[in-house]
């Protein structure tokens, strides 16, 4: 496939204490680009794949940050709008506790219906379950991407407790994850919402889902396509912080499959660029080098030779 990966969503730029701070003792603050969506398509440009995004930023240094960051990764960013009166959305990191999010009112949450240009050269849709618990408008533009029949569809559940609860949020998913193609949730927003205790729970909610990704941590990742498992072990590695990890599996299945890779090298690719963001503060990193991705590939020493 040659054709754009369109991310839409909400960008967010990321405070971070330094190593070994929290929030209340920390005097410095590291300033990053995040955002599910976001982190999904700079991954996937990392990986030299065509990646666009569409979002709303506020008119702002950090608007301007997010446009920087992103045209420097090789995203396609014609189709960020900026918003001249709601500030761009950002969350702060904790050590000690759960990330803090500032984005009431902010940019990303107006975002409405895209013009019918963004979707020209698209044949892959990246949607979340974050974009559509942000305001009616983003659910109303999510409905709509998922009405349109040109392009397949990945959906990332990434439920959000701290947006809406889990009795309100388990129908909306589950609705729009049996119209994607591809499926990502971790095993632990599964049970939140749906009460399954696996992955072969998870597969008889969405038993018709063509290809379905369950993540379990330092687990097996397992996929299940069509009546087909495939379960491979991510390889051990050092946790600094896990905010967009998930995104950057997400990034590496996705860039391994429209190269016409399996489904178990797709898991190794999204273990590996999840891996490296992991070992790092940020919500991405440095791309994965052409060993990593050959042993991802490949699956020759998978995973001790990482």
């Amino acid at each position: 496939m040659n054709g754009f990966v369109l991310c839409v969503g909400e960008p967010l730029i990321a405070l971070t204490p330094p190593a070994g701070n929290d929030l209340r003792a920390a005097d410095q603050l590291l300033v990053a680009v995040g955002g599910a969506e976001v982190n999904v398509a700079v991954g996937l440009a990392q990986l030299g794949l065509p990646a666009r995004f569409a979002g709303r930023i506020g008119a702002d240094p950090f608007g301007l940050r997010i446009l920087s960051a992103l045209h420097t990764a090789r995203v396609d960013i014609r189709w960020v709008d900026t918003d001249p009166e709601r500030p761009t959305g950002l969350y702060l990191k904790d050590p000690t506790g759960s990330a803090r999010y500032y984005r009431r009112g902010s940019a990303g949450a107006a975002l409405g219906a895209l013009p019918a240009e963004a979707l020209v050269d698209v044949d892959h849709l990246h949607l979340t379950g974050i974009t559509p618990a942000l305001s009616t408008e983003c659910r109303d533009l999510v409905e709509s991407l998922f009405a349109l029949k040109q392009f397949t569809i990945s959906f990332d559940i990434n439920f959000r407790p701290a947006l809406w609860p889990a009795a309100t949020a388990a129908p909306i998913l589950l609705d729009l994850a049996r119209r994607a193609d591809i499926v990502f949730t971790g095993l632990d927003e599964a049970a939140a919402l749906w009460q399954v205790t696996d992955a072969q729970d998870v597969r008889a909610v969405l038993p018709a889902v063509t290809e379905l990704v369950v993540k379990d941590g330092p687990a097996d990742a397992t996929v299940f396509h069509d009546s087909d498992r495939v379960d491979v072990l991510p390889p051990a590695v050092d946790i600094i912080e896990p905010t967009g990890a998930g995104d950057a599996f997400a990034a590496g299945y996705l860039a391994a499959r429209r190269r016409g890779e399996d489904l178990a090298a797709a898991l190794r690719s999204g273990h590996l660029l999840a891996g490296i963001v992991l070992g790092h503060h940020g919500d991405h990193a440095e791309p994965p080098t052409a060993r990593e991705l050959h042993i991802a590939r490949t699956g020759h020493g998978w995973p001790d030779a990482l």
